[in-house]
This record gives C-alpha cells, structure tokens and sequence, in this order.
C-alpha cells in the first residue's frame, strides 16, 4: 500500500519577491508551508543578500522550471570599487585593495567588452559542484576552488548610476548561467580597481517580472486563505514563449496517457504550419495545458505530461 503525499495537490506558480538575508531554498519552503502544497522548486536561485523575483513552482508547475531556468533575467546591481571579496559581495572578506576610481566615462567605455557571448569564471562561493562537492562548501572550509571558465550570454549591460566615486549601479539582461557577482568583479579588475556587489536585485526571470510578485510578509499576512490561493499564477503562464495548440477531447486523452498526436490530416495543417521539426509545443485542452510536447514528424510526441 502506497504512503500517502503529505500535503495538498497545489498547482501554479507564485511570483515571490525575495527579502535579503535568506536564501532561495528557505523561501521556497516557507512558501509550500504557506500553501501546504506536495511538492515545489524554484526558478533560478538568488543569493541571501540578493532580493528580487523568485518564480516558484507548486506541484505540477514544477516541470515547468527547466523553462524558466533557461529564461532572460534582468538585473540591478551596485558595484562598490576599491575592495575585492571573497564572496565577490558585501558578505564575505577583504581579500584585495585598490585605490583605482574609475570614471564615468571610463566605465561606460568599458562595457561593450562584457555584452554578447562571453567567458566568465564563477564565484569561488557558488552552487557549482566540484568533484561531487559544492564549490561554496570548499571555499569555506579554506579550499582554493578552480572553476572553469563558462560561456555565458550577455545581452545588455548599462550604466544607470553613480552613486559616489566608489559606488555605480548597473542593469543587465542576461541569459541563464550567468553570475553578476562575477561580472561585477570582472568589469572592476578591467578597469583596473577591485570590486564587489554591494547590492542586487532580480528586476524579472522570463515572462515573470515584479508586477506579479509578492512579498514575503504579504504573502505570510494572507496565510492559507483564498487569497493567497488568488496569487498562484496557471502553470503555462511560464511556457508563453512556447507556442501553444488547442487539441480535442480525443488528443488529449492520447496525449495524458503518453502516446503521440498525429498530425498529418489536411485539415491539420493550418494548425502546424509555423511548426519547425523539434520545436515545443505547449498543448492545451480546455484552457488548461495538457502536456509539452515536442513536433516531430508531423507529430506531438509527449515530453512532460501535466496531471491536473
């Protein structure tokens, strides 16, 4: 006899915005306590001294993250110059010096290196697994890490404030994989000085951006009560870069029970047209998505079926 889930079948996604000072996987397990929900994950993690937009996915929206992960983020950092951290940010210690200000125009002449396609190595106090050990759990324990530099995408990198002659902030659209603590550190040393992350906010993670979000103590104010249950967003409200095709009652039956859709009939093809081969395909029954499927030889073959 199977043990029963511990918890409630809860599914959506709940836009958090992230208090300082607590990290990711806190936040999602406040959030599933909040919602008594089976299961949960988030979208891409945020350091504790980092706030902004948590997406975090309860029950079947969690086989959705992979698509968030993969999503543009936007950010807004402070880079304080003068001081290289261990951490790459205000929490860990002084580890280099510099008396080297740049200026305004310097800085923005600066940037362009540090926009498309670039090589960055990780923070020695990252998730990043070495040798089946987390690089931040060697870093603490006073172990010299060498990670790997990793092609990231940068797609916008600006200038939006000067602060003070140690203090500018920055914005950034970036692709999945990257570190601003890395790239605050990097555009530091390029200009000459040391630096770190004094600040950082995550402004948006794909589709979802602040509009969505809300805070911790809101979402603690409302409890488990409808309205809380009124911020879930529906699980393909990740999937909007996805093209989406209405199926019958007969497809999506074919579909939940892990069999492909056919779709070579003429009246078909006006569905598919903008379909290309390995394109997803976000199908939906009812107003409600059924399965992400992947178009394959005029046919929707199941990748993630969706239990509602």
């Amino acid at each position: 006899m199977s043990r029963r889930k511990r918890g409630q079948k809860v599914d959506g996604w709940l836009i958090l915005d992230k208090p300082l000072e607590i990290t990711s996987t806190q936040a999602v397990n406040v959030v599933r306590r909040l919602f008594d929900a089976q299961k949960a994950g988030h979208g891409g993690t945020l350091d504790p001294l980092a706030t902004g937009i948590l997406p975090i996915a309860l029950g079947e929206a969690t086989k959705t993250v992979p698509y968030v992960m993969d999503g543009t983020k936007t950010y807004r950092f402070t880079l304080k110059f003068g001081e290289a951290r261990s951490t790459d940010d205000a929490e860990g210690e002084v580890i280099a010096r510099s008396d080297v200000r740049p200026t305004p125009a310097e800085i923005e002449a600066a940037l362009p290196a540090f926009i498309g396609e670039i090589e960055q190595v990780p923070p020695q106090f990252s998730a990043i697994k070495v040798a089946g050990e987390r690089a931040y759990d060697l870093a603490r324990d006073g172990e010299k890490v060498d990670l790997a530099p990793r092609r990231i995408r940068i797609d916008d990198f600006r200038l939006s404030q000067i602060l003070s002659p140690d203090e500018a902030v920055f914005e950034v659209t970036s692709g999945k994989g990257a570190y601003m603590r890395s790239l605050a550190r990097d555009l530091a040393q390029h200009l000459g000085s040391r630096g770190h992350i004094s600040a950082l906010r995550r402004l948006s993670v794909g589709g979802f951006t602040e509009k969505q979000a809300i805070s911790l103590d809101a979402l603690k104010a409302l409890g488990h009560s409808p309205a809380a249950f009124e911020q879930l967003l529906p699980i393909e409200t990740a999937l909007d870069d996805i093209p989406a095709l209405a199926l019958s009652a007969t497809e999506a039956i074919r579909l939940r029970s892990g069999q492909p859709v056919g779709l070579i009939h003429r009246q078909d093809r006006d569905r598919f047209r903008d379909f290309v081969p390995g394109c997803m395909v976000c199908a939906m029954s009812e107003g409600k998505i059924v399965a992400l499927t992947r178009f394959e030889a005029g046919e929707l073959v199941p990748v993630r079926v969706i239990n509602h």
